[in-house]
């Protein structure tokens, strides 16, 4: 017996681009659009009702906007990831869904096919992590003046690797460890980061200053 589609709600105030984003993510066997909503209230009450597995969130929305969205349905019970669809790839909404807990985001102007794998990536709990783009989001703003968590040095170097977009295999192979060792690394860095994932963990850690911009 397949496996149930991918259930996706698109949040966007611009109807054309929601039916645009519909047709391509449809088209797709693994994936089902299950709802649209025109702005951030709509997209958590829809959130609440329809339970998709990833909300793709426009972050500049009237009355309530994406980010303000994003925080509201990731402390729902059991929530969706939630993607970022944005026009501007320097956006200070960005940053601050991404520091929420939003899991990547992909610019308008993506192909289909980037749409689509996008999709597929955040819904099974990875991350969307584009390096230089996080680098460039995060010099827009000032650094935390204190605060940072206690990382071992083994956790920061742990951390630099995540933010340079490896995955765990590519950090043992780096640090000639086991995967298992890194897993616990990445855990233990997620944890003192207070992250729910890596994306947010690496944003968090541009802005403590654990990461080298």
């Amino acid at each position: 017996m397949p496996d149930a589609p991918v259930r996706v709600l698109l949040a966007d105030d611009e109807p054309l681009v929601r039916s645009g984003l519909r047709l391509i993510l449809d088209a797709e066997p693994d994936l089902e659009v299950v709802g649209e909503a025109g702005d951030g209230a709509q997209a958590v009450e829809l959130t609440r009702s329809l339970r998709p597995d990833v909300v793709c969130m426009d972050v500049r929305m009237p009355g309530v906007d994406g980010l303000r969205a994003t925080e509201l349905v990731l402390r729902l019970p059991e929530p969706p990831r939630v993607l970022v669809v944005t026009t501007f790839e320097h956006d200070g909404y960005v940053l601050d869904a991404l520091t929420a807990g939003a899991s990547g985001f992909l610019l308008k102007r993506a192909r289909a096919d980037e749409m689509v794998q996008a999709v597929r990536t955040v819904a099974v709990g990875q991350s969307l992590l584009y390096p230089q783009a996080l680098r460039d989001l995060v010099r827009t703003r000032p650094r935390a003046a204190s605060g940072a968590p206690a990382l071992t040095p083994r956790e920061r170097e742990v951390l630099a690797l995540v933010a340079q977009g490896m995955t765990n295999a590519e950090i043992a192979t780096a640090l000639v460890v086991g995967v298992e060792t890194v897993r616990t690394h990445v855990a233990s860095v997620l944890a003192k980061l207070q992250a729910r994932d890596r994306t947010q963990a690496v944003v968090l850690g541009y802005r403590a200053g654990l990461v080298e911009l």
